[in-house]
């Protein structure tokens, strides 16, 4: 097995507030290993705000505001424009947001951010509800999935409508730098916050967290469903740099869906023709992403070509 390689420096303490099995917990942890300490963030009202900072408490090593749920992608190009103004250029500003304060209460804000071309991070860590107020359903709630507010009675149910397409809106905003992340890919995760780090204007990061009493499974099998959600291609992880897309991890034949749903029991409704349904068009997903990748690279513009090197001069 491949030995992992991710910096040594930790900037998430120990003693936060997350259930046990948390990956927003485990995705800040990683965020702030690609970021490191030179970091600003700022956090709506969410799972983290109880997570991170129960007054006069905090279990992140670098500076963090709250703010109010619609507000992120406001108050962090506030941040970067008093850093600016304090000749910080250095630091990294960052906004990390649940599905909630990002793809609907937060999503004017963010637009905002992205069409001011803000020289910042936003992060929207995707437990695919409203988790810190009840386990309601969000726009990021998948088709189907039960939640408090979208109950399942026998084999019907579950939210009726699709999850939104936050990736595709952000696109549409074209920032230099957009990405998928999860946490149970470690290394891919940091590597992309590095990325993220180095490059101008504004930038993107979606990260999968699973939520183990939101998804309905058990604490200790929040890295394996991650991993299955990647695997069986319902979140692929790719990134898309100045247009031109690159997925990240291919790894061979996608595994059944059958795989993922089955695990949890915000599922247990669900018929097999369902899952037979959503495994095809999963399939047909990925062969756009895939389709979608050949294409932006074909696109992209070629460097020069390199100047062939005159002779020397001959010597008397």
């Amino acid at each position: 097995m491949a030995k992992l390689t991710l910096p040594a420096q930790e900037l998430m303490h120990r003693g936060h507030s997350g259930c046990p099995g948390c990956g927003a917990a485990l995705a800040m942890r990683l965020l702030l290993k690609g970021l490191g300490p030179r970091t600003i963030l700022s956090v709506p009202a969410c799972c983290w705000t109880v997570i991170g900072t129960p007054f006069p408490t905090t279990a992140v090593g670098v500076a963090m505001l709250d703010n109010p749920i619609e507000a992120t992608g406001a108050s962090i190009s506030g941040l970067r424009a008093a850093a600016d103004a304090l000749h910080l250029e250095d630091v990294t500003v960052v906004g990390f947001a649940g599905d909630g304060g990002t793809a609907d209460i937060g999503l004017q804000a963010l637009s905002g951010m992205l069409e001011r071309r803000t020289n910042a991070i936003f992060v929207m860590y995707d437990n695919e509800g409203y988790m810190n107020t009840g386990i309601q359903r969000s726009g990021a709630t998948p088709h189907g999935a039960w939640t408090t507010t979208t109950p399942a009675h026998g084999e019907h149910g579950g939210k009726a409508e699709e999850k939104k397409d936050i990736m595709g809106i952000v696109l549409a905003h074209r920032p230099g730098y957009a990405a998928t992340v999860n946490p149970a890919f470690p290394e891919d995760f940091v590597r992309k916050a590095e990325k993220a780090r180095a490059h101008p204007g504004p930038r993107f990061l979606h990260a999968l967290t699973p939520c183990p009493p939101g998804w309905r499974f058990a604490s200790e099998e929040m890295v394996e469903i991650g991993r299955l959600a990647t695997e069986t291609g319902l979140f692929p992880l790719y990134e898309v740099e100045d247009g031109v897309y690159r997925i990240t991890r291919k790894g061979g034949a996608l595994k059944p869906v059958a795989e993922y749903v089955r695990r949890q029991a915000r599922f247990r409704h669900w018929k097999d023709e369902e899952i037979r349904t959503l495994d095809a068009q999963v399939r047909a997903g990925w062969e756009r992403l895939l389709r979608r990748e050949r294409e932006t690279a074909a696109d992209a513009p070629r460097p020069p070509a390199a100047l062939p090197t005159p002779p020397a001069p001959a010597v008397a």
